[in-house]
């Protein structure tokens, strides 16, 4: 409520207080012996009543807004501490990626090397018709290098 951000709490509650003080005395003015203070009895009561009812609806809006005040300070620290958890999780998967990077840019150089040692025996064998013979050991270094890291 806006009303809550202009004027301080302590406001509403005396409001509160003032109501009920007006109301009790207008019970103690049928004890005053001056004739003329009847005439303000039902004036006082009035006014007293609606302090009381702002009063009480004040503090009512009071007691809400500082239990979501709490809330959203509750749900802030969850906040915070779910973004240092994204860190440190971050970090392990930064190095979970650069080390699998790591294995696969060197299961490529592997293969590489191994192909290139290989090609040598094979360079000139060649079947009849000009075609390629293609060895085991080609598909299999083929295989491996299609299969997921480990």
């Amino acid at each position: 409520m806006w009303i809550l951000k202009w004027l301080p709490f302590w406001f509403f509650y005396a409001t509160l207080g003032v109501g009920l003080i007006g109301l009790a005395v207008t019970y103690l003015l049928r004890f005053i012996p001056i004739p003329t203070i009847h005439i303000y009895k039902t004036p006082i009561q009035l006014i007293s009543v609606a302090l009381i009812v702002i009063g009480t609806y004040m503090s009512g809006a009071i007691s809400n807004e500082e239990t979501w005040i709490a809330k959203v300070k509750e749900l802030e620290a969850k906040v915070e501490a779910a973004q240092v958890e994204s860190v440190k999780e971050n970090i392990k998967i930064e190095t979970k990626v650069v080390t699998k990077t790591q294995v696969i840019k060197q299961r490529g150089e592997d293969i590489i090397r191994f192909v290139d040692k290989e090609i040598v025996k094979y360079d000139t064998k060649f079947l009849p018709g000009g075609i390629c013979e293609i060895p085991k050991e080609f598909i299999e270094a083929h295989n491996k290098a299609a299969e997921a890291p480990k």
